[in-house]
């Protein structure tokens, strides 16, 4: 009877480890480090960035200016001229507020060319991870770059290599 006991929990434990759960890991910064079109995209963006920031300061040096030059003026001025230069100020400054907004706010220019450069290379890292799901059964595979509960996880469950392959850089 202890026997039957015994091997039937063998049998139960043996069941329940094979269907275990596989999991792997990926780095999607060493992933995206080794991706040509995203290190592209980021220069694109800089240089784009740069020359809207460029642009930007351009606009608050001249409000900037004409504030100076408001009020070296401002005692030769009568109260409707220095109401109309204060008034002009005051515009310039929001024009290059404006601005900034248009370019660097939630939903500007830079946010929307970001979608448009790098959700492509999103698009394809993902379905690589998946089609690698899929060819090896595993269930979950984690980020370790973005995951700061990982402390430790054997290299040997890492296969940002893999999904690299899958996309055609091989490594």
């Amino acid at each position: 009877m202890k026997k039957i006991a015994i091997t039937l929990a063998l049998m139960v434990v043996a069941a329940i480890a094979g269907h275990a759960q596989k999991f792997a890991l990926i780095d999607m910064e060493y992933i995206l480090k080794n991706v040509p079109a995203y290190e592209m995209a980021n220069e694109q963006l800089n240089q784009l960035s740069q020359r809207w920031q460029k642009e930007i300061e351009v606009k608050g040096k001249e409000a900037e200016q004409m504030y100076n030059s408001y009020l070296a003026d401002k005692v030769f001025l009568t109260e409707e001229q220095a109401k109309k230069r204060e008034q002009e100020v005051v515009d310039k400054e929001a024009e290059a507020t404006q601005l900034r907004y248009t370019y660097f706010g939630p939903e500007g220019e830079l946010y929307k060319k970001r979608q448009t450069l790098l959700k492509p290379i999103q698009d394809d890292i993902y379905n690589a991870i998946k089609k690698l799901a899929q060819k090896r059964g595993l269930q979950a595979i984690f980020d370790r770059s973005s995951s700061g509960s990982i402390v430790f996880a054997s290299p040997a469950i890492d296969v940002s290599n893999d999904v690299l392959a899958e996309m055609g850089y091989a490594k």
